[in-house]
């Protein structure tokens, strides 16, 4: 009869240990997962940045060209000469 109780203590202990090891198991797949995709969202994060970058260059760019240009040709601004008459 004491031998039964010890066997079923045994199976519960052997229970419960299994399930702690599937929890633990679940939990650092669970964290490798997220690991993953985090990775995966701050490589596409980089590349938007580094887009992002690129367009905000060519912007400084194009407005730097378009100030020198008028410094070099100066805009012409309404009302400040009158209409030329052409026969």
């Amino acid at each position: 009869m004491r031998m039964y109780v010890i066997l079923a203590i045994l199976a519960v202990l052997l229970v419960a240990l299994f399930v702690l090891a599937a929890r633990a198991f679940l939990s650092v797949r669970r964290a490798s997962c997220e690991a993953r995709r985090r990775e995966a969202v701050a490589a596409r994060l980089a590349g938007v940045v580094e887009q992002a970058a690129k367009e905000h260059e060519a912007r400084r760019a194009a407005a730097k060209a378009s100030s020198a240009l008028t410094t070099v040709l100066p805009a012409i601004k309404a009302g400040e000469q009158t209409p030329r008459r052409v026969a």
